[in-house]
């Protein structure tokens, strides 16, 4: 199947944003790696199949809204407190949602074709505004892809404890898989 160009509204109801986190150092043993799901979010894609360089993508992601759906490794499973020790400090101290409530980007330029395609835009965390790169593909009427964001580009320091033995991976994965209906 195809995708019709046009434009498609993105949000929850529509597909999945997830961050992927890593740890590392000394005590990485004692952490684990999360799946952290946007739950609040919105946007718009502009899709041209046949001149990609007509398309546009624009999201906006309430910051406040990511939820740990996941943990892996570490030496004790994950609570329902640890998950929310986790979400209070994501949204507290890494990403100051108090002075920063919103993440967005915007498309600067998309290339490729429907099987492996990239874009290029602007990204905005923090208050700072760095370029990054989206790979994916269409098939099947969905969008599904991912960026790595090195946190340090836009002034996050990645989390640590344990007095530094334990910290979280500089790169984190952002991805997508988003069904594809044209706007109502």
């Amino acid at each position: 199947m195809s995708i019709a160009p046009g434009t498609y509204p993105l949000g929850p109801e529509s597909g999945r944003l997830l961050v992927d986190t890593t740890r590392t150092g000394l005590g990485a043993k004692a952490g684990h790696d999360l799946t952290i799901e946007i739950t609040r979010w919105r946007g718009e894609a502009t899709i041209d199949p046949t001149d990609p360089a007509r398309s546009q993508v624009t999201v906006e992601i309430d910051a406040t809204s990511l939820e740990v759906r996941n943990a892996t490794g570490g030496v004790k499973p994950l609570t329902g407190s640890d998950r929310g020790d986790i979400e209070k400090t994501v949204r507290d101290k890494i990403l100051t949602t108090g002075r920063h409530p919103t993440i967005t980007f915007r498309s600067t330029r998309v290339a490729g074709t429907p099987e492996s395609f990239e874009v290029d835009g602007d990204l905005t965390i923090v208050g700072a505004t760095r370029p990054v790169t989206l790979r994916g593909s269409l098939a099947e009427g969905r969008a599904r892809g991912a960026a790595t964001v090195a946190q340090t580009r836009w002034g996050i320091r990645p989390y640590s404890a344990l007095f530094g033995a334990l910290k979280l991976n500089d790169d984190v994965v952002v991805r997508f898989d988003i069904g594809l209906t044209a706007d109502r």
